[in-house]
């Protein structure tokens, strides 16, 4: 049975305008539709790419979607900043219409776009667990046999009396997902909202969606650039770019298509000055044995990292840190290295073949101090690709998912 379908939805926006902008475009408009002609500015607009300038004042958010997802599903929407994710899930809420096409929808929706969705700040958080509930098409009765348990679950229990206006944003988000998901609507529409709340709240947030489209068989559409997340709750996907679908279909092939064509190709780092970072990462590299800088490494071949830093400013032990994650943004492992000089520094680190599997994996690196004191990061500054070579010997030990932590052998 079909949740939710989409056919042929397109939004367009006009820079710096709400809704044509000029009485001029509305009289125009209204004009074509009496006669039974198309709007004359859905033949004009331009693909929303950030990366461009444009010509056009009117810009197409969406073109052209089409989808189906059924009851139960677990659906993840990625995709780069500006491709089209949240204003997908604003159509799809009903916040705002679609300029062309038509969603058909089967039950109610709960949606949770940004911190705070549908809440009064003045009112307390009891007062507003019930308007939200009530805005969601819930019934009063429905709302308090729930209530103890939203409440339960937010962790706000001894602040739900205070108007949410003093809520800090990890509070509000506590609060507005819980009501979100635990009043009985049959729609799930979450966006990246969850980034506000601490790893546990994640954590506790993401077991409850899985108990939703699991042991509830309600539908889940979840937004995130947590791919880790995403490949845990959802079971297919959808890519977004440049307001278009680009790629749809079971969840591992999504993630995969995103990794290699959305974000392999812009991985390089690439060292900007910043004078105003107290320090700052200059240079990550990656090389082999025989002194060639490349990315791609047999799985029995040394990985050799040449990592570089300015220290332009801080008087106590810097650190630099130096993390492997797998594709999906999980931490392989972590090590460090402590300086205490103000000068320019550059260190090497080998890791030795045949530590980590055949796989993908980024590099991220960071600089601060033991009091946590943050001055640079380079997330996904290098790509490592380990490929089989013929004779694998794995270590004993947990290789399911990648991990084994390998010897780091500073130079």
């Amino acid at each position: 049975m079909l949740a939710l379908k989409a056919e042929n939805i397109s939004k367009q926006y006009r820079l710096g305008q709400v809704g044509t902008g000029t009485l001029s475009h509305d009289l125009n408009r209204f004009w074509h539709k009496v006669r039974g002609k198309e709007d004359p500015y859905l033949k004009i607009g331009e693909t929303n790419d950030r990366t461009t300038k444009g010509d056009s004042e009117y810009v197409w958010s969406l073109r052209d979607i089409n989808f189906e997802i059924e009851k139960g599903d677990a659906v993840g929407i990625i995709g780069r900043n500006g491709a089209g994710k949240s204003t997908l899930l604003k159509l799809l809420s009903k916040v705002t219409k679609p300029t062309t096409g038509k969603i058909y929808t089967n039950g109610r929706i709960a949606s949770l776009l940004e911190v705070g969705t549908g809440f009064h700040p003045e009112m307390t958080g009891r007062e507003n667990v019930f308007l939200n509930g009530a805005i969601l098409g819930m019934t009063r009765k429905e709302i308090k046999r729930k209530f103890d348990e939203i409440v339960a679950f937010s962790g706000v229990e001894r602040y739900i009396d205070t108007p949410v206006k003093r809520y800090s944003s990890g509070m509000y988000v506590r609060l507005a997902f819980a009501v979100a998901a635990h009043l009985e609507s049959e729609i799930l529409i979450v966006d990246e909202v969850l980034a506000v709340g601490d790893a546990e709240f994640q954590k506790k947030c993401l077991g409850k969606m899985n108990d939703v489209t699991k042991g509830e068989g309600r539908t889940i559409l979840f937004v995130s650039h947590n791919m880790a997340a995403v490949k845990q709750l959802c079971t297919s996907g959808i890519l977004m770019k440049n307001g278009k679908l680009a790629h749809q279909g079971d969840i591992n092939d999504v993630l995969e298509n995103y990794i290699i064509n959305e974000l392999s190709p812009n991985i390089e780092f690439r060292y900007i000055e910043d004078i105003s970072k107290k320090a700052q990462i200059q240079k990550v590299r990656a090389y082999n044995n025989k002194s060639v800088e490349t990315t791609e490494f047999g799985h029995n071949e040394d990985i050799n990292l040449d990592i570089s830093f300015i220290n332009r400013s801080v008087n106590t032990g810097i650190r630099v840190n130096i993390a492997v994650l797998d594709k999906f943004e999980n931490v392989i492992f972590i090590t460090r290295k402590v300086f205490d000089g103000k000068n320019e520094n550059n260190f090497t680190i080998k890791i030795e073949g045949g530590k980590l599997i055949p796989n993908t994996y980024v590099l991220s690196v960071a600089i601060d101090t033991p009091s946590v004191e943050l001055y640079d990061i380079i997330k996904g500054g290098v790509q490592l690709n380990i490929i089989e070579t013929g004779h694998e010997n794995f270590l004993a030990g947990d290789t399911d998912n990648g991990i084994i932590t390998p010897p780091v052998i500073w130079m």
